[in-house]
């Protein structure tokens, strides 16, 4: 009989830790190829935060990096809404077929909606970080 996956505990782990494929390895297990693409950019992007903080705004790989951080964060928000928004017996029959579907309740309700802030606001900032670091770059090239 496979295991139950609860879905709120996967929309929280997708809340709290995405950007690591932490929902990932709790779905699939630990030979799950996409969890596996989740650390390395996000750890990346955590290297070019801490770079900015270290040597200030002119080091231009912090500029690459920090966006990637930032759209990790927001693919770990997507997939907490997505999971969260899933219906119970879409879930049921995914996660643990042949057995009814429970109820997921307010758990998974309240991580899709603190998902849609922190998601939004994150991928307002790293839009807006890039952006603003990519035209300071090509006024830096016209000089």
């Amino acid at each position: 009989m496979p295991r139950r996956r609860s879905k709120t505990l996967a929309a929280w782990l997708a809340l709290g830790l995405g950007s690591l494929g932490a929902h990932r390895f709790y779905l699939y297990g630990g030979r799950d190829r996409i969890g596996w693409l989740h650390p390395l950019p996000t750890l990346l992007g955590l290297a070019g935060a801490i770079r900015m903080h270290n040597l200030g705004q002119d080091d231009h790989a912090a500029w690459l990096l920090i966006p990637l951080l930032g759209l990790m964060l927001v693919a770990g928000m997507l997939a907490a809404i997505v999971i969260g928004l899933t219906p119970d017996e879409r879930w049921a029959a995914r996660h643990h077929p042949g057995q009814p579907a429970t109820p997921s309740g307010w758990g998974a309700v309240i991580a899709v909606v603190i998902a849609l802030l922190v998601g939004g606001t994150v991928l307002m900032g790293a839009i807006a970080f890039g952006g603003q670091k990519y035209f300071e770059y090509q006024s830096l090239d016209a000089r």
